[in-house]
């Protein structure tokens, strides 16, 4: 009895923690949800998103995170996209970078992808089934990269080692500028502790896609 008391106090704690932990990145990291300020996760610089032709730039830097090359990977089936790991040329960190073809987020080989829902089995936030077209994969430092598909939505998911909000997830809007150009997710680690990592989905709209290179002007 004595055990199932102490266990039961003990997961109450951890909850409650979670919750504080949740509500302080809420509060520090958050505007008022027109104030164009996106959720700032602990050891990233971004992720940041442009439009340069028709290509979806997006780029994270890990701050604490250290290598001394990088590589190009191919993303599997998107044949006009990749993913770059490199040293950040502005810090010690390390920066991941997407480009992403519109060619390939509105070509017909989206229908032919699976769909999945995040790393782990949790449902996609803000999608009311859960899922979406996607593509996983893993390259040097990063297990379980993915890349989803829907009408009008493009989301990529990174992996992150951990969060320190277990069992809990954030969502928030994402701006470029001043304007909203989708969601950004932070996911906490599951029962396993695992599959902690951020997932940032993008509205690819017409309007979404002049907003993008207008703001890709100022690079």
């Amino acid at each position: 009895m004595n055990n199932t008391l102490t266990k039961t106090l003990s997961n109450s704690r951890a909850a409650v923690s979670t919750l504080l932990i949740t509500l302080t990145i809420l509060l520090t990291s958050c505007g008022s949800g027109t104030s164009g300020k996106n959720l700032k996760i602990n050891g990233l610089k971004g992720p940041s998103v442009v439009l340069l032709g028709d290509d979806i730039l997006i780029d994270v830097v890990f701050e604490n995170m250290t290598i001394e090359g990088g590589a190009r990977y191919n993303i599997p089936k998107y044949p006009n996209s990749y993913v770059e790991i490199s040293p950040d040329l502005e810090s010690d960190g390390t920066l991941l970078a997407f480009s992403v073809s519109l060619d390939d987020v509105f070509g017909d080989k989206v229908s032919q992808l699976d769909p999945l829902t995040l790393p782990g089995g949790r449902a996609i936030p803000g999608v009311s089934s859960g899922t979406l077209p996607a593509v996983a994969f893993s390259i040097e430092k990063f297990k379980n990269v993915a890349f989803y598909i829907g009408p009008k939505v493009f989301g990529i998911w990174v992996p992150l080692k951990k969060v320190g909000m277990p069992g809990a997830m954030i969502t928030t809007r994402f701006y470029t500028g001043s304007k909203r150009m989708g969601n950004l997710s932070l996911v906490g680690e599951d029962q396993n502790g695992e599959n902690a990592g951020f997932f940032l989905a993008l509205t690819v709209s017409s309007s979404a896609k002049r907003l993008l290179k207008k703001q890709a002007r100022r690079y």
